[in-house]
């Protein structure tokens, strides 16, 4: 895998291409069934958010590593509306577009580090890691 690989989610079928190229990913790197499961879904979870809420934007998959660990670092970008209000999104329940609104706090709860920045008007960035185990 070069540095860092990108999937631009434009439509409904760049979800797949996203899940498809960060399992790989997960795969690559040395995780198990069940974590590239958690690791796909919470792709999933963020370039759905993209295309539902921000029409554009771009997942980023890189491999990381820290002293004993190695891992994928997945960042959800968009230059769509931003969130207004971060905290009522991250509670568990809340969803806008009818969905089981397992939504970011799930996407926190899947991963190891989660980090969200969002200015209202210019975007959203969300940056999480999942490590080998």
């Amino acid at each position: 895998m070069d540095s860092k690989s990108c999937v631009r989610i434009m439509k409904e079928w760049d979800i797949v291409a996203a899940r498809q190229m960060g399992r790989e990913i997960a795969k690559n790197l040395g995780f198990g069934t069940v974590d590239q499961a958690r690791i796909t879904t919470a792709i999933s979870e963020l370039a759905r958010n993209i295309y539902l809420y921000a029409e554009e934007g771009r997942i980023y998959f890189e491999a990381v590593e820290s002293l004993e660990l190695k891992g994928i670092r997945v960042t959800a970008e968009d230059t769509g509306p931003g969130i207004k209000d971060l905290s009522l999104v991250m509670e568990d329940g809340y969803s806008t577009s009818g969905g089981l609104g397992a939504g970011l706090p799930g996407v926190r709860r899947l991963m190891d580090e989660f980090d969200i920045e969002s200015e209202v008007g210019k975007g959203t960035k969300i940056v999480t890691v999942k490590w080998v185990r």
